[in-house]
């Protein structure tokens, strides 16, 4: 017979294994010695022992599910119940047991967590459901939509909720979408119809265009394009291929009508230029007439220079006041000299301003001696009147005197 501390073997090869409850048989053993039939029985404690080992690791370092770990713990525990090994079984017992706990804890905490993660998940899918309500009023149709698609994405890749939850709120989610969806298609129908009107008046204004390019009514002309410019620029936009095309047409019209403008405009602004020179020699003429020494001369000379300026034909229109105010000033000065000539020939003037001053003399005569008086009489008060209406007289006959020289030059 053989025996160990949890083991023995009997004469009649039975193996037992020593529990807290008493002796319970393993098994039989008529393949050897005792010896090596505990040594078979150890060997599977020993695996019993690797086996549990391993679970305890997995529990802790995996994901294993509960019910897969409880499964294992039961085939072990039944394993350990039919006493198949021989070795500390209460131990084994016992580590099961603590397993068991390790187990219950760690489906506590996934309860948890899953519970967190399920909150977690409904908040960011709210989120997503409230984001998308808003962005469903949006007007700005790319950003929205991309922003939108970026959500979809979003949204699968969050844990699924409660069906009824799920379901809840992926139809805001969904519905929210639609309503964009429904929008940006109605907006961008509503621009397609806008661009095909705007098409159509623009195809009017390109005929039109195209008909006065060959125009030579060069203001009337130049004048109809700006404003076909205008309600071209009113028009709105076409569809982008109808509006590069019309408006290369419309441009191309205005080109060979302008171009052709700049050929005259070119030619007649070369002939003004000539025109310019022969006037501005003619102004040089006529400001030698100035100051004018005999009038009839001067006014002779003056008219023969005026028929040949009148012949010199258009100047350039920003040169033409200066020229012009040059010949001007010299007919002014004309004016003046015919005026003064006038009223120094002119024996009516004379004798009304020699009348005027003759009253205006008499006048101040006849104040001075009146002063004389009241200072001889010693009226002081009275002379100082007089002294001041003395004054405006003489100022009056000082300038009559003055006008009175005119008709003696």
């Amino acid at each position: 017979m053989s025996s160990d501390p949890w083991g023995r073997v009997d004469e009649t090869g039975t193996v037992y294994v020593r529990t807290a409850d008493g002796e319970q048989v393993v098994g039989s053993w008529q393949a050897g010695t005792p010896e090596e039939a505990l040594a078979y029985f150890e060997r599977k404690y020993e695996g019993l022992v690797v086996e549990i080992g391993l679970l305890e690791r997995r529990v802790k370092t995996t994901d294993l599910s509960s019910k897969d770990a409880m499964a294992a713990i039961d085939h072990l525990r039944k394993q350990i119940d039919e006493h198949h090994a021989v070795g500390d079984l209460a131990a084994l017992r016992v580590r099961l047991d603590a397993l068991v706990a390790t187990v219950e804890s760690r489906r506590e905490e996934r309860k948890v967590q899953k519970a967190k993660q399920t909150d977690e998940a409904r908040q960011a899918k709210e989120a997503l459901v409230v984001e998308a309500e808003e962005l469903a009023q949006s007007e700005q149709w790319r950003s929205a939509g991309e922003r939108l698609r970026a959500l979809v994405d979003t949204w699968k890749g969050l844990p699924r909720l409660d069906r009824k939850s799920d379901d809840e709120l992926w139809h805001r989610f969904s519905h929210a979408r639609s309503a964009f969806s429904k929008r940006r298609k109605a907006h961008f129908a509503a621009l397609d119809a806008q661009r095909e009107d705007a098409r159509k008046a623009k195809e009017k204004l390109v005929a039109e265009a195209e008909a006065l390019s060959g125009s030579t009514d060069w203001g009337t002309t130049a004048a109809r394009y700006r404003d076909l410019m205008t309600e071209w620029k009113a028009a709105g936009r076409a569809q982008r291929e109808s509006e590069d095309e019309l408006w290369n047409r419309f441009r191309g019209a205005q080109d060979v009508f302008f171009a052709a403008r700049s050929g005259v405009f070119a030619e007649r602004d070369a002939e003004q230029g000539e025109n310019l020179k022969v006037k501005e020699e003619l102004a040089t003429e006529a400001e030698k007439l100035v100051p004018v020494k005999d009038l009839k001369a001067a006014r002779a000379a003056f008219r023969a220079l005026n028929e040949r300026w009148e012949a010199a034909g258009h100047v350039p229109r920003d040169a033409r006041p200066k020229v012009e105010g040059r010949m001007q000033a010299v007919e002014r000065a004309l004016q003046e000299a015919e005026e003064n000539e006038w009223r120094r020939s002119n024996p009516e003037a004379r004798a009304r301003a020699e009348g005027l001053t003759g009253q205006l003399q008499a006048a101040v005569d006849k104040l001075r001696k009146q002063i004389d008086t009241a200072r001889a009489s010693g009226n002081n008060a009275r002379a100082d009147k007089l002294a001041k209406e003395l004054e405006g007289r003489q100022a009056l006959l000082d300038q009559a005197l003055k006008g009175l020289e005119e008709f003696s030059g």
